[in-house]
């Protein structure tokens, strides 16, 4: 395994851990922004190792599409790429985040992380 991807894998894995953090401190929309933050370094590492590169994007339904990512898994990413957004800009969405809502996004990622790993 390439060392850049090591360091990858190590950063989406701290982003998990501080999303983890978060959620038991009730920073709902901070652990929800990290997971959504987990997902795409960890994708970028499985793209660095497949193809010795990444787009420069934040989209995670375009990232899990280039890593070939399970169907299912697929849409999960669809339903958290929103979350790189709405939870930097008020004037984007102004409605707090809920503990089921951050719970949820955190299992998305610890499975999103899990495939990767295997896959890298």
């Amino acid at each position: 395994m390439k060392e850049e991807v090591k360091r990858w894998i190590e950063k989406s894995e701290d982003d998990l851990r501080k999303a983890k953090d978060n959620f038991n401190l009730k920073n709902y929309d901070l652990s929800s922004f990290l997971c959504q933050q987990s997902i795409e370094k960890m994708l970028k590492a499985l793209l660095i190792e497949k193809t010795g590169k990444f787009p420069k994007i934040h989209d995670l339904l375009k990232l899990g599409e280039l890593s070939n990512i399970d169907k299912i898994l697929l849409e999960k990413c669809e339903s958290l790429n929103s979350v790189y957004i709405e939870t930097r800009y008020p004037d984007i969405s102004n409605e707090e985040y809920t503990s089921e809502e951050s719970k949820e996004d955190i299992k998305t990622a610890e499975s999103i992380i899990k495939w990767a790993k295997k896959n890298i």
